[in-house]
């Protein structure tokens, strides 16, 4: 395909709304689908429904440009596109680890029908090894040209960064089955590949098993030094300074070996969840057992950080104001789900604790889950007359927060660092008494 064909992107979640926005910023006329029509007005408004920074500009300009529209109408979708992007949300089986694949498949199937000339569908979903020979297979069974033809492209978005992640990426991986097929893509992808970005082309299974296991790697490296902060807990030593120092060793390196709360959000967990679950059904169980471990470790962590704030309330919070600051699972983001930070709060708030939250961006997400807390509308309000502050999400506000003027604010100076983030000296010599998660 010599000339840049025309995109469509099926949902319009926080992978789909992004990837359709920075195709049009990269030169391509994209049309969004989804079945939800508020979330589509929303969209056709200039309204993102989450918080990604930079995003909100770039749609609204693009809205402006005309070569942006959304639509809840896959006929349309199918007129329009020469290649689909199935950005559809893979959330974990409620009571098991499993990926519920129910709206993959739906979607597929509703493109599927309308596809009446021959077109390349691009599978970005997370989703588990075999899923794409079964979408394969779903395209030819139902779309009228049997000529439709099935690529899988992982996502790699880290929230907080998802615009530089899909105009910049680190990579591409193709998973495709024809030399038309990858030359299709590519044609989707030019200004990007163009850029210099690498290109790995692969089968399905490969791309498919790529974004679980880059996602299973970062998670057992958080765990890893998680689990080296308990053994710092019970020797004294510091956790931080460990990390400095293994750091430095090029094979392993310093990213994501930052001690604290642990992982959460909408893909580590569920989707390690979801691999030992694939895994056990391939009947290789075993080869990823470690990775139960990787997850009781983080959450661990969690109950650990309930503990620190019993010991710095004479083993009850009953009676006690504690100030939460985040409730997102990590800063810049309002994403709340699998939030260590949310879950923190909402176990303390059960002990009694009358728990005062604040986010800069997710106060309105955690509310819809535990509407039982009560939150704060700035920094100032969580920690007024507060017995304890717990710092869980690392936003710099609070990252760059002043002991002696929160020291004001207080009731007692008492502070639990989810995130090691703060300096111990500092809050100390402003009268803190401090406490973290592996270090003394």
């Amino acid at each position: 395909m010599t000339q840049r064909p025309r995109l469509s992107v099926i949902g319009t979640g926080y992978l789909g709304a992004t990837h359709a926005v920075c195709m049009v910023e990269l030169g391509y006329e994209v049309i969004g689908l989804d079945v939800d029509q508020a979330k589509i007005e929303a969209l056709r408004a200039g309204r993102i429904p989450f918080f990604e920074p930079g995003l909100p500009e770039l749609l609204a300009k693009h809205i402006d440009s005309g070569r942006l529209r959304f639509t809840t109408d896959y006929a349309e979708v199918a007129e329009f596109a020469d290649v689909h992007f199935v950005c559809v949300g893979t959330p974990q089986q409620k009571g098991q680890y499993a990926a519920d694949l129910t709206y993959v498949e739906s979607a597929f199937a509703a493109l599927a029908k309308h596809l009446t000339r021959k077109v390349l569908v691009v599978g970005k979903s997370t989703v588990p090894a075999g899923t794409a020979v079964r979408m394969a297979e779903l395209l030819t069974e139902l779309a009228p040209n049997m000529g439709v033809e099935l690529a899988w492209n992982p996502e790699f978005l880290r929230e907080g960064f998802a615009v530089e992640d899909t105009l910049r990426p680190d990579r591409l991986v193709f998973g495709v089955h024809s030399e038309w097929a990858e030359q299709t893509i590519r044609s989707a992808f030019a200004p990007v590949i163009e850029a210099g970005t690498p290109v790995i082309v692969t089968d399905f299974a490969t791309a498919e098993l790529v974004k679980v296991a880059a996602n299973s790697f970062l998670a057992t490296k958080i765990s890893f030094i998680n689990a080296m902060a308990e053994v710092c807990e019970a020797t004294g030593a510091d956790v931080t300074q460990l990390a400095d120092a293994i750091g430095h060793d090029v094979r392993i390196g310093r990213k994501f070996l930052n001690a604290g709360l642990g992982f959460g959000g909408g893909c580590l967990p569920k989707d390690i969840r979801a691999f030992i679950a694939r895994a056990g059904e391939l009947g290789v169980d075993q080869a990823v057992s470690f990775l139960r471990d990787v997850d009781e470790i983080n959450l661990r962590r969690r109950a650990r950080t309930v503990e620190l704030g019993l010991d710095l309330n004479d083993g009850s919070y009953r009676g006690t104001q504690v100030a939460v600051l985040g409730a997102a699972f990590k800063p810049n983001s309002d994403d709340v789900r699998d939030s260590p930070a949310l879950d923190v709060a909402a176990a303390i708030g059960r002990r009694g604790a009358d728990v005062r939250l604040y986010d800069p961006e997710a106060n309105a997400n955690a509310r819809r889950l535990h509407p039982e807390l009560t939150y704060a509308d700035s920094l100032d309000e969580a920690v007024s007359g507060a017995d304890l502050v717990m710092l869980l999400t690392e936003w710099q506000e609070f990252r760059s927060m002043d002991p002696e003027i929160i020291g004001n604010k207080v009731r007692k100076r008492n502070v639990v660092d989810g995130r090691n983030v703060l300096d111990p000296v500092e809050w100390r010599g402003a009268g803190w008494i401090y406490r973290s998660l592996g270090r003394p």
